[in-house]
């Protein structure tokens, strides 16, 4: 029987000493494209040392989130839904009218929805900075552009 090599994996200091910070330039990107690109880099597959339990992935930025699009006739067929807690709570809403008024929120949903659904997925998510305009506080972490 031969012996095959262990896999080496990566400690939770190496990953966070390895982290980068991204930029994404949403503009006229579809909604999910873009989300399964933040996410694959948020969860750290694009790392050679990925590990499936371990936080090693970087930080994404993303801008323009008010100008990205769906396609097809998505914009007024999706509907999102949420539950305020009391009974009869529920409410929903058009994608049109979410990406009029929270653009950042619509985003940051199909990003959290393509993460992990446990204790992971809630602290990567974290790591996902959206905004509507092109300004952004993170300058000093010097942002490299993420390509589409």
């Amino acid at each position: 029987m031969s012996r095959t090599k262990s896999t080496k994996m990566l400690s939770r200091e190496d990953a966070m000493a390895n982290r980068r910070w991204f930029v994404i330039d949403a503009d006229g990107a579809v909604v999910g494209r873009v989300a399964s690109r933040i996410a694959s880099v948020l969860r750290g597959k694009t790392n050679p040392g990925f590990t499936p339990n371990q936080d090693c992935g970087d930080f994404v930025i993303v801008l323009n989130a008010d100008k990205v699009r769906f396609t097809g006739t998505k914009t007024d067929d999706k509907t999102y839904y949420r539950h305020t807690g009391h009974p009869g709570g529920i409410r929903k809403t058009s994608a049109r009218v979410a990406l009029a008024e929270r653009p950042e929120e619509l985003l940051r949903t199909a990003v959290r929805g393509m993460l992990p659904k446990n204790r992971l997925g809630r602290q990567l998510v974290t790591k996902l900075k959206v905004y509507s305009g092109t300004d952004h506080p993170h300058v000093a972490q010097q942002p490299v552009a993420l390509p589409l």
